[in-house]
């Protein structure tokens, strides 16, 4: 674990996950399913928990999603998933969770977005009554502010006051403030009405990486509540991946951030885990968390004439895929593992070295000789067609060796 001072926050327990500065950083992801699609939704629901959510977000934006909602829950803790569900409400929360009480006490979560809880004196009303329904099942709710369907009301009072001010902010100036009173007044009203601060979760999310970055600053700086970040409307692709890793990244690396989702737009053909795995792949590769062995691998060059290296280096990540449900159990913290597969002499052997198994395969212009590291010591040297099969019994025998008695 890299030595990160975090920001110092309550802890929040969320069904069986415990958030904050106490604990480690969360994934979450969000099923986009219809919810009154029970089947579609649990089938999703499960795919993200198997990739690794530990927690899920679902819409409940009508009757039959409420009710599809307590049958999927139901469904889930009767065969022993205890993964925490969280309830997405806009627009009317309050008159779900006041008719659906099942639903209420079932859900571990509630997501509240102060933008989308009415105007006026509803506003207020039906925040409050919201609240009020978490703090009779005794469960946490995220005050989730979206720049997109920021609260009009916070808006236009910054927005009058700026102009009336003798030195007026830039508009980006004045939103950034908009969306961070919203969240801040919004979790002041929330104590007020007797939700305690371990029950309290806020996010702020904005689409561009520089204006997220500036948000979490700030609003880390002004309270102490946990944290949920990411960017929405991401995007997709290696554009949704590398914007949402620019921005939590420069956050994560200063302590901000106690949970985080990253969210991608579909793909056809692509899982909707994609955004579970981006996620561990951020903390995994910066240190925080561990999730499986990591396997490092060259980009190749002119030297790597061969695609051996890189069939090699996919055979690896999908073997050790495969394995990892295994593994887990009877080897616990083989998820540490660094594995190194390259693909010529120049980096090969010092890179395979500094892993704790690796194998440096011969180059366009060297020896047709692949010699195999172990804890930084050579310990064999393979050649011809099973260079493979026999580099994976001497993986699968490090590992056996290595973790064995920890699952003891």
């Amino acid at each position: 674990m890299p030595k990160i001072l975090r920001r110092k926050t309550p802890s929040v327990a969320v069904g069986n996950v415990l958030l904050g500065s106490a604990h480690s950083i969360a994934v979450q992801s969000m099923t986009d399913t219809p919810t009154a699609d029970v089947e579609a939704t649990l089938r999703q629901t499960v795919e993200l928990i198997e990739a690794g959510s530990e927690m899920v977000r679902w819409t409940i934006n009508d009757d039959a999603a409420a009710l599809g909602a307590v049958q999927a829950i139901r469904h889930l803790r009767s065969h022993g998933v205890l993964t925490p569900i969280i309830g997405d409400f806009h627009f009317n929360g309050h008159t779900l969770l006041e008719k659906h009480q099942e639903l209420a006490e079932l859900l571990d979560k509630y997501r509240i977005n102060p933008g989308n809880v009415g105007r006026g004196a509803r506003k207020d009303d039906n925040f409050a009554s919201i609240v009020k329904t978490a703090i009779r099942f005794k469960k946490a709710v995220r005050i989730g502010v979206n720049w997109g369907s920021l609260d009009r009301e916070v808006l236009a009072a910054v927005m009058d006051d700026n102009a009336k001010s003798r030195s007026p902010k830039a508009v980006k100036e004045v939103m950034y403030q908009a969306v961070i009173e919203s969240a801040l007044e919004s979790c002041h009203y929330a104590e007020e009405l007797g939700l305690s601060k371990d029950k309290l979760v806020v996010s702020a999310k904005l689409s561009d990486v520089q204006d997220t970055i500036e948000v979490y600053e700030r609003l880390s700086r002004m309270c102490d509540y946990v944290l949920h970040v990411g960017l929405t409307e991401a995007g997709g692709g290696i554009k949704g991946v590398s914007s949402s890793a620019a921005a939590l990244a420069i956050l994560l690396q200063q302590g901000i951030g106690d949970t985080i989702r990253i969210s991608l737009t579909p793909e056809p053909g692509v899982a909707r885990a994609r955004e579970v795995e981006a996620c561990q792949a951020l903390l995994q590769g910066m240190g925080f968390r561990y999730f499986i062995p990591s396997v490092v691998s060259c980009p190749g060059c002119g030297r790597t004439k061969s695609a051996y290296f890189q069939e090699l280096a996919r055979d690896i990540r999908t073997h050790i895929a495969l394995k990892m449900a295994e593994w887990r159990i009877e080897y616990p913290g083989v998820e540490t593992l660094k594995v190194a597969v390259m693909g010529c002499v120049v980096n090969g052997p010092g890179e395979s070295q500094h892993a704790d198994i690796g194998i440096s395969l011969p180059g366009a212009f060297e020896e047709p000789l692949a010699p195999v590291f172990i804890d930084g010591q050579r310990v064999a040297t393979l050649k011809g067609d099973k260079i493979k099969e026999e580099f994976l019994v001497l993986f699968e025998k490090y590992v056996a060796d290595r973790f064995k008695d920890r699952s003891i």
